[in-house]
């Protein structure tokens, strides 16, 4: 079998390659570890003074391996779900505070786990080709891997984090850089010229502003819709609200989220804005444990994941008062 990561060091370069191509490099639980054990390695390591991560197959990552969290749910191996997000969650810490640069070249899709193991470095450099999302809503789990506290902590506001996390909006190029969720445009990255000579030299010129994005024109409505803590006054504020383009888009992106996934990231989000990246992983960790003994993450990942056929038939949605416990 084909190891799904790949880690050399290369002139004074870690290098980390995700090679699971056909999964579009979704984060497994032997890919968390290997990715961590290299990290572990190389802290330490005045051979090696930076961490590029790239995948030299077509897509960057889809996100984690919640297809397989979900065959461990209906075995009754939930304590092995568990530990999956646990793992996957203390990589992105360690990613955060990693003493040595940092950086992703992303290439095509980048959802969920995928943000984790790039969005929390340092350079986050991204193709034409690229897209980005936190699909998790459409699952019926939560906005996780720290991005429930980066997406509040971008240039664009805590408002514009909400909206991106609650909603699954694709960021186009020019959204990811205006938000700050990328920091340079390559068309054709070079990850030799990284290697070789290390980011700043390879990124000198490379293209930080953004074109037109949707989500600047959308900004103004964004601050006012999305400035509330709960999911009950988010949608309070839409019904509203003036733009009824805005509003319709809002809708329709929402149309196929659990209910119960849109309160309890609310309830996350508001917890997670007040508090550090550690704390905000803990919280992450809480309350995952709370939505995978929910039923809509099974019947979510079946529906977008395993059958395909987007028809999830979702519970009501839950009290928020159970995830503002599990978050105490």
């Amino acid at each position: 079998m084909t190891n799904p990561v790949i880690t050399s060091v290369r002139n004074t370069t870690g290098v980390i390659e995700l090679a699971r191509p056909k999964a579009l490099n979704s984060l497994n639980r032997e890919m968390i570890d290997e990715i961590a054990a290299a990290l572990e390695k190389w802290r330490d390591d005045d051979a090696v003074t930076q961490i590029l991560i790239h995948a030299p197959e077509r897509s960057f990552c889809a996100g984690g391996d919640v297809r397989h969290a979900r065959e461990l749910i209906l075995d009754g191996r939930a304590e092995e779900a568990d530990e999956f997000f646990a793992a996957e969650y203390e990589l992105n810490r360690v990613i955060s505070e990693y003493p040595k640069p940092y950086g992703a070249i992303i290439d095509g899709v980048l959802m969920g786990g995928g943000q984790g193991v790039s969005v929390l470095g340092d350079f986050r450099i991204i193709t034409d080709n690229a897209f980005a999302s936190m699909p998790e809503m459409a699952i019926g789990y939560i906005t996780d891997v720290g991005m429930s506290w980066k997406l509040q902590q971008l240039d664009t506001g805590v408002a514009m984090g909400r909206f991106l996390a609650l909603t699954g909006y694709r960021l186009t190029p020019d959204d990811m850089l205006y938000t700050g969720l990328a920091t340079h445009l390559v068309a054709d990255p070079d990850p030799e010229a990284i290697i070789g000579g290390g980011f700043a030299a390879a990124l000198d010129g490379a293209p930080t502003e953004h074109g037109p994005s949707r989500l600047q024109d959308w900004q103004e409505s964004i601050d006012t819709v999305f400035a509330h803590d709960s999911w009950a006054d988010i949608e309070a504020a839409l019904d509203n609200h003036g733009d009824t383009e805005f509003v319709a888009q809002v809708r329709e992106l929402t149309a196929q989220a659990s209910p119960s996934a849109l309160v309890a990231t609310a309830e996350l989000l508001a917890a997670n804005a007040h508090t550090d990246l550690a704390g905000a992983l803990e919280n992450e960790r809480k309350l995952s444990y709370v939505v995978l003994r929910e039923p809509d993450f099974v019947e979510g990942v079946r529906a977008v994941l395993v059958d395909k056929t987007r028809d999830a038939k979702f519970s009501e949605p839950q009290d928020p008062q159970v995830y503002r416990e599990a978050l105490s």
